[in-house]
């Protein structure tokens, strides 16, 4: 399977295939499979997004019984665990130092 280098932005939820295309914080390289796992993983992140912004509005339930919110902490989780797979040695570096297990 052939790969190539895409940019990574995890705040905006986009993969560009060119670095001045838009901000970025990671460098990967991916083949086509890996592409559509991570736009999954972007659309169910966001999927859990924006069931936590109607659930924000309801102040009586609890963030302990969230579970949109702990929705959303585990594709995040994945979407950088796949990244550090997927990056290249200074994505790897980067994410390491994040402590994403402890999110």
């Amino acid at each position: 399977m052939e790969k190539s280098k895409y940019y990574v932005s995890v705040q905006a939820r986009t993969i560009n295939t060119h670095r001045g295309d838009a901000a970025y914080e990671f460098e990967i390289e991916a083949g086509e499979e890996e592409l559509v796992q991570l736009q999954e993983l972007f659309d169910s992140m966001d999927e859990f997004d924006q069931a936590g912004y109607w659930r924000a509005h309801l102040p009586f339930l609890e963030y302990s019984n969230d579970l949109e919110n702990d929705g959303y902490d585990y594709y995040l989780k994945e979407i950088y665990r796949r990244l550090s797979d997927w990056g290249t040695e200074e994505t790897k570096r980067h994410i390491a130092t994040m402590d994403v297990g402890s999110m």
